[in-house]
């Protein structure tokens, strides 16, 4: 990047003194390319996968570019993403972001009671980060106030696509004013996508895509192994032994092999849990804090589950089932 720094970016000093905090210097490609083009006011739509640092760049066009000043709050910006674990996952660096302008940052997502989301709205908040299903929810019952959102990020909208939400971000977008500034992020642009930016995006939309190799992933080495379905747990507890891990996802295809797969690796000493859809949401969110935190070593997950979490002291990804 040319040694660019965050300081060159033209971003507030409140802002650069949240990413001194956070402990950043240089932005990565993503955030160099797209928050000057974002503070100028353009769309956006950015090709970019998880851990591209794609958050802190919608994050710093919206805090740096939003007015937040008044007596009552009231939501600037709306952020959809595909699932609980990164609705969460942005509120929390947004909060880290937003430290010095005191911002009010609501994660808004099903399998909490809806009641508490809506006094939170009503008390006032600056920022809404939530899952299509649970805000289209809250804007049909009219609890969502939309008139003052002047800013819309699209997280990874392909996985919204896959997840079958394309019909409730289309009804979403329509509600919202249509001068606002609308930013889209998402790794692949399958035509429905293609669509929906189209219809909802300003005619000079800026396109950055950033290429393979200047992806974060692009330092990982792969590996498969050939062996018989029957020696897969042993093969995966000699790897886990050999390579010794600091942490590591383990990702199965179902809700029952991650049971099973948790429960082997307890009985031989690993510390380790599980994470998947039938599990509350208070307990997937404790054991995503713990395995963040470094006191599990291992995370056994289904894909939708763990999708979009992003910890930096992850070394391996394993696919105990071949992935889909």
């Amino acid at each position: 990047m040319n040694n660019i720094k965050f300081d060159d970016l033209g971003l507030k000093e409140s802002l650069l003194k949240a990413i001194k905090d956070m402990g950043f210097e240089e932005p990565s490609q993503i955030q160099a390319e797209s928050i000057p083009v974002a503070l100028e006011g353009h769309d956006i739509i950015g090709q970019a996968q998880t851990g591209t640092g794609k958050t802190a760049a919608f994050g710093c066009a919206i805090i740096n570019n939003a007015d937040f000043s008044g007596k009552k709050k009231s939501p600037k910006a709306l952020i959809l993403a595909p699932t609980r674990e990164l609705a969460i996952q942005v509120n929390e660096e947004l909060v880290r972001l937003g430290k010095h302008e005191k911002l009010s940052v609501l994660p808004i997502y099903g399998g909490q009671p809806i009641d508490r989301q809506i006094r939170a709205l009503k008390n006032g908040v600056d920022i809404v980060v939530g899952t299509p299903g649970r805000v289209l929810d809250l804007i049909r019952r009219k609890s969502l106030p939309l008139n003052d959102i002047g800013f819309l990020v699209l997280d990874e909208a392909d996985e919204m696509l896959n997840m079958g939400f394309i019909d409730d971000l289309e009804e979403i977008v329509k509600s919202l004013k249509t001068d606002r500034q609308t930013l889209l992020f998402s790794a692949t642009m399958p035509p429905q996508i293609k669509k929906l930016a189209r219809n909802y995006m300003k005619e000079d939309t800026k396109h950055i895509a950033i290429k393979k190799s200047s992806l974060t992933v692009s330092k990982i080495e792969q590996f498969y192994f050939e062996i018989k379905h029957r020696d897969r747990f042993e093969t995966l507890c000699r790897v886990l032994d050999f390579d010794e891990p600091n942490a590591a996802i383990i990702f199965c295809k179902t809700k029952k092999g991650v049971d099973e797969v948790v429960e082997k690796m307890q009985a031989r000493g690993y510390m380790v849990e599980g994470m998947h859809g039938d599990m509350s949401q208070n307990h997937r969110l404790q054991t995503l804090r713990k395995f963040k935190e470094g006191s599990l070593d291992f995370l056994v997950a289904t894909d939708v589950a763990a999708r979009g979490i992003d910890v930096e002291s992850v070394t391996h990804v394993i696919n105990y089932d071949l992935p889909q």
